[in-house]
């Protein structure tokens, strides 16, 4: 890709992750001021996963939040669409924890399989947002749990505004120094842009079959936390 391209072809998407793959979670760290941290950690905590429960971390990456899932005690399937991520995250194996290649629009998977299904900063990456959510409910259980995290926007526009230049003018130009690979970072701040606000993707949520779906904001916005369930009732409605 010449620049950042918001059609989200599977193949153009998966190289572009490929590239950055050695320094992905180095990047994240120093872009975020160590903000991902802290949102990992929540992550896990709505999480669980326990013992005897079984996780899906679909766009896992690395592996970096799956680790977490399984210190918990509970097993994890790490998946992925981008071979570079899962061959740097199979180099650090972790009991409980294994590798999946796989598309989020045709998850690799049996029906009903997982006790929780979580996805952190992917599915603004997926060409199809309700075909990615009905495959996750597909391979839940019945009373199983949904956990999102995603980047968002700010509730305040004059702040949002200001989120928005740092997106579009001051990150590609550090990611660029650091990584030598501005493209995936105009990619990043272009596709969060174009991202629905909390609200809305709730409603896709709820349209994909969850039930229950609440959202919480965490650092004031950029990043949101929505949380569902299979089975049961309930509108979308902010924590």
């Amino acid at each position: 890709m010449a620049r950042a391209q918001l059609d989200k072809k599977p193949a153009d998407v998966s190289a572009m992750f490929d590239k950055v793959a050695d320094r992905y979670d180095l990047l994240n760290d120093a872009l975020s001021l160590g903000m991902d941290r802290h949102w990992r950690k929540v992550v896990a905590r709505a999480v669980g996963g326990g013992p005897g429960q079984v996780v899906l971390d679909l766009a896992a990456g690395t592996g970096t939040s799956a680790r977490a899932f399984v210190r918990a005690g509970g097993r994890c399937v790490a998946c992925d669409f981008s071979f570079g991520m899962l061959s740097v995250g199979a180099r650090r194996p972790a009991a409980g924890l294994s590798f999946v290649a796989g598309d989020a629009l045709d998850l690799p998977f049996s029906d009903g399989v997982f006790d929780v299904v979580t996805i952190s900063f992917g599915l603004r990456n997926v060409a199809d947002t309700g075909q990615a959510l009905a495959e996750l409910l597909r391979v839940t259980r019945p009373g199983g749990r949904l956990v999102i995290c995603e980047f968002s926007h700010l509730p305040s526009p004059r702040l949002n505004a200001l989120y928005e230049q740092y997106l579009t003018r001051a990150l590609p130009l550090v990611a660029s120094r650091l990584s030598g690979n501005a493209e995936a970072y105009d990619y990043l701040a272009e596709s969060i842009r174009a991202w629905p606000p909390q609200h809305e993707l709730a409603g896709k949520i709820a349209a994909a079959g969850w039930s229950g779906v609440s959202w919480r904001n965490l650092t004031l916005g950029v990043v949101a936390l929505h949380e569902a369930r299979r089975g049961g009732g309930g509108l979308p409605v902010p924590l």
